[in-house]
């Protein structure tokens, strides 16, 4: 007797769920991809069958959205950090065209820009650990070709809001790396720290973004 072939081999057959756009497909393989990736703690040791068990989908299912692990790894680290720095990108962009930017909504818009990149930082970190702090060459990739990208995407938006208010910097590509820097320690602090306030270190880098993080020294009075 012919064996039957198995219908539902590589997939979840007559169970299957509705079929998914090519987009919202797209986004279930890189949740799924980012689950195995922070399971395995290696990016080496994570196979596509691996990552398939994760998303319940055939390995086929995978190669007809990606062409190799490599670039899913790099998809699966990048999307939030790209969909982080749209909002952001947006936020910034449209911080004054509704109402005149004064002080208190500058301090409302820098204290929800740390708050929303230290939140997408922190479900980072597992990920970013491993693309940055692994493979040298892979790190040097994606901090070029991403990070720096996303940084410099900041700085030029917030060089727009400058510049239609007569207020020009040199150092805003600085300023975008200063902000990342500080939001990326702020991510460590709330997910290793134990007495991590973060309602106040919000409010504090917020502050001191804006007005300065050092009070001006004072000459000691001679005696």
């Amino acid at each position: 007797m012919d064996k039957q072939p198995n219908r539902t081999s590589g997939s979840a057959g007559s169970t299957r769920g509705p079929r998914l756009t090519a987009e919202a497909r797209k986004h279930s393989i890189l949740a799924a991809a980012r689950r195995a990736f922070i399971e395995t703690g290696d990016m080496n040791g994570t196979t596509i069958r691996v990552i398939a068990e994760h998303g319940q989908i055939s390995e086929g299912v995978i190669y007809r959205h990606f062409e190799s692990k490599d670039q899913l790894f790099f998809e699966a680290v990048v999307e939030p950090l790209n969909e982080a720095v749209d909002e952001l990108v947006a936020v910034a962009q449209m911080s004054d065209q509704t109402e005149p930017l004064t002080t208190e909504r500058q301090a409302a818009m820098v204290d929800r820009l740390f708050a929303m990149l230290t939140s997408t930082l922190e479900e980072m970190l597992p990920l970013l650990g491993l693309v940055l702090f692994g493979d040298p060459a892979v790190a040097q990739r994606f901090y070029r070709e991403n990070f720096a990208v996303a940084m410099d995407r900041l700085a030029a938006a917030w060089q727009e809001v400058g510049a239609r208010h007569g207020f020009e910097s040199p150092s805003f590509d600085v300023t975008a790396r200063a902000v990342m820097g500080i939001a990326l320690i702020l991510a460590l602090e709330a997910h290793h720290g134990t007495r991590f306030d973060r309602e106040r270190a919000l409010g504090l880098v917020a502050e001191g973004a804006i007005e300065g993080f050092f009070t001006s020294a004072q000459p000691a009075r001679e005696r």
